[in-house]
């Protein structure tokens, strides 16, 4: 699975893309909110460390997500 946290503009806020091995989107969520249904990625239990990873995460780089 891939991340890739997308800069907002003006009113619109910044934005975190999940996607899977063939960078299909899986997800798509704002940065400043909580991942809803997180158990549906595999990702349940390691909300801090996503969390984590969000904030130090450098806009428009796709990223592998290993957590």
């Amino acid at each position: 699975m891939y991340i890739i946290k997308v800069k907002g503009k003006a009113k619109i806020p910044d934005y975190i893309q999940l996607r899977d091995e063939n960078f299909v989107l899986i997800a798509y969520f704002r940065a400043d909110r909580p991942l809803k249904n997180i158990e549906k990625y595999g990702l349940e239990g390691k909300e801090e460390a996503l969390e984590k990873l969000i904030n130090e995460l450098p806009f428009g780089k796709i990223q592998a997500l290993d957590i």
